[in-house]
C-alpha cells in the first residue's frame, strides 16, 4: 500500500491540482495547499512549475509532518479532502465518454459525422486503411495520413471508413477539423483537446490549463481503450503532434492537402476517379435518366471535372441543362483549368441572384459560421431572405452545414466567391459588407455582455447606446446572454481579425471588451487568445484611448493567468497600470493593481498579493465622492476585503483574515449578490476551519452551497465538499 504521506504521494496530487486549475476546484485547491505549506515551513514558498519543483514541495511538507503529529494530522485530512474534490471526474475515475458526442458515465463518444451516400471506388485507400488499422500493436503507433488536393475526397475516404469499421472500435471515434478561419487556417489544438476531453467525459472544471496537460491527460484517457480519431483537414505535423497518440487500442486517420514532414504515418495517396467510377457516381447522383439524357454533353463533364467527387456532385445537378444545351454547355468554364472551382463556378451561375449576392458578399472573410443574421449584414438583405439565400447555397453544395444549422464554406469554394466579389462588386462595395458584419457581430456582443454581467463597469460609446442602467432593453437573462455569446465566439474572433486588418484600433479594442462576461465566466481562453492578443497590440495603437489600453492589457492578463504563462500576464499588468495611471483613471489602476495582486495568490507570493490588495484599497480612497467610478467603491473595497483575507489566510494571520472576510460576507449579503456572497462564505468557512472552529464553519458553508445553487454556479461546489470533509475529520 501506497503510503498517502509519501513525497510522491504528496507530489501526485500537487500535480493533479495543477494541472485542473481551468476550475474552481483546482484553483481553489491550489491556494488551498499554498497556504498550508506556508503555515508548515514558517517561510514564504513560491508554487512549484513542473515535476522537480512540485517534489521540492512535496519533500519540505513530508518532512514536516513526520516531525509535527498536528501537522502531519492537517496534511492527511488535506490530502484526502482535496484529492477527492480535484479528482472527482479525472484519471483514474473519468467516465468514459458521451454517446452522441455528450460525456456522461458509462458512454461512448461517436463524433464521427455521417459517411456520403453516394460513396464510389476508392478500394485501394480503403485496403490500405484496413491494413494500418487492423495491424497488430508492436509498439508503433498506428496513424494513417490520407492526402490530395482540395475536392479530391480524403475526408469522405476517412469517414466512409471509419462508418463502415465502426464495431472495431468499440469505446468510439473522435473527429475534428483542424481548419480554423483566420489567415493561419490552422485549428489551436488546445481547442480540439478541450472538445475531446470534454466528449470523453471531463468536466470543465477539471479541464487542464496548458495544451501540454491537457495533451498528457488525452494520452493517459486513451491508453485503454480501443477508439477511432480522425483529424480531418490538417494544417502541419506541428499542429498534429499534441492531439497523437502511441495507444494500442487506437487508430488515428488524418487527411491533407499534401504530406506532412515530420509526420509519422502510413502515407496514403488519394486520386481522381477513374472515368467508368466518375460515370457511376454521376448516375448515382443524378440518375440514370439525366445521365442518359445529357449522353452527348457528358465527355465535356466529365473531362471538366476530372474524376474529383466534389466536382462531380456539383455538375450533377446541371446534367438535365447540359442535355438540352447540348455538347458546347460542357466547355463553359474555360475561365479556369481547376476542376473543383470550376465546378463551384458552373453552380454559381446557376443561383438565384440573392443567393449570388451572398456566395460572393459572406465569402469575405472566413466566418466560421454563417447565419441568417450574418448574411443579412453582409448583402443587405432581409434576414428572412437571406436565410432563403443561405439554405440555397448549402442545397447547391457550395457551403456546408454544421448541426446546430450554421453554415461554412469549404476554402476551395471560398477563395472563388471572394475573387468573384472582388471583380463583380468592387473593392469599396467588399469593404463595406465587411464592415456592416462586423458592426452587426459587434452590437449582439454588447447586448449580451451587458446582460450577461450587468455588474461591471463597461467602457465604449456603444454600451451608453445600448444599454440601460446596466442591462440592454428587452434583455435576455443572465445564462441566456452567455449561451448566446459563446455561440458566436468564433465568428466574433474573426471580427477582431478583420477590424484589425482594417486598422481599425478603436474597434478591435470595443469588440475585445464585449467579450469580458464569456472570459470570466466561462473560461475559453485558449480560443479568446488570439482575439486578446490583438486587443493588445491596439492598445499600442497611436491614438488609442489610455483607459482602452489598460482594459485590453487587462483581459489578456487574465487569459494568461488561467493559461498559466505567469511572466507575460504580470508584463501586461503592469502595462495595464500604466495605461491607466497616465490617464489618471484611479478606478481601473485600482483594478490593475488588484488583479496582480490575484497573480500573487496563485504564485504562493502572499505577503507581496497583501501588498497589492492594500495599494489598490489606498488607489480607491483617492476617489472623491463625485469621482470616476465612485458609484462603485463599496462594491470594488468588499471585493479587496475578501482578497484581503484570502491572502491574510495563507499568511496564517486567521484573525485579520476573518474580519476582512466577514465584511465582505455583510456587504454582498446586503446587496443581495448571491454568487459573491457565497464566494466570501466559503472564504471565511475555510479560514475558521484552519483555526479548528469547523463546527462554526458548516452552516457557513451550507448558506454557500444554496447560494451556488440557485446561481447555477455549480462549478464551485466542489470546494464547498472538501471542507464539509475537513469539518468531520475535525481539522
Amino acid at each position: 500500500m501506497v503510503d498517502p504521506l509519501s513525497i510522491s504521494a504528496v507530489s501526485g496530487v500537487l500535480g493533479a491540482v495543477s494541472s485542473s486549475m481551468a476550475g474552481e476546484a483546482g484553483k481553489w485547491a491550489w491556494e488551498a495547499f499554498g497556504g498550508l505549506v506556508q503555515r508548515a515551513t514558517g517561510r514564504q514558498v513560491l508554487a512549484p512549475a513542473g515535476v522537480t519543483e512540485r517534489e521540492a514541495v512535496a519533500r519540505l511538507l513530508v518532512e514536516g509532518a513526520r516531525n509535527d503529529p498536528a501537522q502531519a494530522r492537517a496534511l492527511a485530512a488535506w490530502m484526502s479532502g482535496v484529492s477527492s474534490g480535484v479528482h472527482s471526474g479525472i484519471p483514474g475515475g473519468v467516465p468514459s465518454g458521451g454517446a452522441g458526442g455528450a460525456s456522461g458515465p458509462g458512454a461512448v463518444p461517436r463524433l464521427l459525422p455521417a459517411s456520403t451516400r453516394y460513396f464510389t471506388d476508392r478500394k485501394g485507400p480503403l485496403a490500405a486503411l484496413d491494413k494500418e488499422g487492423g495491424r497488430k500493436p508492436d509498439g508503433r503507433p498506428r496513424q494513417a495520413l490520407l492526402h490530395g488536393p482540395d475536392g479530391i475526397g480524403t475526408s469522405a475516404v476517412a469517414i466512409h471508413w471509419g462508418s463502415r469499421e465502426a464495431a472495431r472500435f468499440p469505446d468510439g471515434q473522435l473527429y475534428a477539423d483542424l481548419r480554423a478561419a483566420g489567415p493561419q487556417g490552422a485549428a489551436d489544438p488546445a481547442t480540439v483537446l478541450r472538445r475531446f476531453l470534454h466528449r470523453l467525459g471531463v468536466p470543465a472544471e477539471h479541464l487542464p490549463a496548458t495544451v501540454e496537460d491537457r495533451a498528457d491527460l488525452f494520452g493517459a484517457l486513451l491508453a485503454t481503450r480501443r477508439l477511432l480519431v480522425v483529424l480531418d483537414h490538417a494544417h502541419s505535423a506541428a499542429q498534429l503532434r499534441p492531439l497523437l497518440t502511441s495507444a494500442a487500442g487506437v487508430f488515428t486517420v488524418i487527411t491533407a492537402r499534401r504530406p506532412l514532414a515530420g509526420l509519422d504515418a502510413v502515407n496514403i495517396p488519394v486520386g481522381p476517379l477513374a472515368d467508368k467510377d466518375a460515370r457511376r457516381l454521376l448516375t448515382e447522383v443524378a440518375g440514370k435518366h439525366a445521365v442518359t439524357a445529357a449522353r452527348a454533353a457528358l465527355p465535356g463533364v466529365l473531362e471538366r471535372c476530372a474524376g474529383y467527387p466534389f466536382a462531380l456532385r456539383a455538375a450533377a445537378p446541371g446534367l438535365a441543362e447540359a442535355a438540352l444545351a447540348g455538347p458546347a454547355s460542357a466547355g463553359r468554364s474555360a475561365t479556369t483549368t481547376d476542376p473543383a472551382e470550376a465546378a463551384a463556378e458552373d453552380r454559381y451561375r446557376q443561383l438565384s441572384p440573392d443567393a449570388a449576392l451572398a456566395y460572393r458578399r459572406c465569402a469575405l472573410r472566413p466566418w466560421p459560421g454563417l447565419t441568417a443574421r450574418v448574411a443579412a449584414a453582409a448583402t443587405g438583405l432581409a434576414e428572412p431572405d437571406a436565410a432563403t439565400a443561405l439554405a440555397e447555397l448549402a442545397d447547391a453544395g457550395l457551403l456546408e452545414t454544421a448541426v446546430d444549422g450554421r453554415h461554412h464554406f469549404r476554402p476551395l469554394v471560398r477563395r472563388h466567391a471572394e475573387a468573384l466579389a472582388v471583380r463583380e462588386d468592387g473593392l469599396a462595395a467588399c469593404a463595406a459588407a465587411v464592415t456592416r458584419t462586423v458592426d452587426t457581430l459587434l452590437r449582439l456582443a454588447v447586448a449580451a455582455d451587458c446582460a450577461a454581467l450587468p455588474q461591471r463597469w463597461h467602457l465604449g460609446p456603444l454600451y451608453a447606446v445600448l444599454c440601460r442602467n446596466g442591462y440592454p432593453e428587452g434583455s435576455p437573462d443572465e445564462a441566456q446572454a452567455l449561451a448566446a455569446l459563446g455561440a458566436e465566439l468564433p465568428n466574433l474572433v474573426e471580427a477582431v481579425r478583420a477590424a484589425e486588418e482594417f486598422a481599425a484600433p478603436e474597434l478591435v479594442c470595443q469588440l475585445v471588451e464585449a467579450l469580458w462576461a464569456v472570459q470570466l465566466k466561462a473560461g475559453r481562453h485558449d480560443e479568446l487568445l488570439p482575439a486578446l492578443r490583438a486587443g493588445a497590440r491596439a492598445a499600442a495603437a497611436p491614438g488609442t484611448a489610455p483607459r482602452f489600453a489598460g482594459r485590453m492589457h487587462g483581459q489578456l492578463a487574465l487569459a494568461l493567468v488561467e493559461l498559466q504563462e505567469y511572466p507575460e500576464a504580470e508584463r501586461q499588468l503592469l502595462l495595464a497600470a500604466e495605461a491607466e495611471e497616465k490617464d489618471g483613471h484611479l478606478r481601473g489602476q485600482a483594478t490593475a493593481v488588484e488583479s496582480l495582486g490575484l497573480l500573487r495568490l496563485r504564485q504562493w507570493r502572499y505577503t507581496e498579493a497583501l501588498d497589492c490588495f492594500d495599494r489598490a484599497v489606498g488607489l480607491l480612497d483617492g476617489i472623491g465622492p463625485d469621482g470616476d467610478g465612485s458609484a462603485d467603491l463599496p462594491r470594488a473595497r468588499a471585493l479587496l476585503s475578501r482578497h484581503r483575507g484570502r491572502a491574510l489566510r495563507g499568511l496564517g494571520r486567521f484573525d485579520r483574515a476573518r474580519a476582512a472576510l466577514e465584511e465582505a460576507v455583510v456587504f454582498f449579503r446586503g446587496t443581495g449578490e448571491g454568487y459573491n456572497t457565497a464566494r466570501a462564505l466559503t472564504d471565511l468557512a475555510q479560514a475558521l476551519i484552519e483555526q479548528g472552529h469547523g463546527a462554526q464553519a458548516l452552516p457557513l458553508l451550507d448558506e454557500a452551497g444554496t447560494l451556488l445553487e440557485r446561481q447555477g454556479a455549480r462549478f464551485h461546489l466542489a470546494p464547498l465538499e472538501v471542507l464539509r470533509s475537513l469539518c468531520a475529520n475535525g481539522t
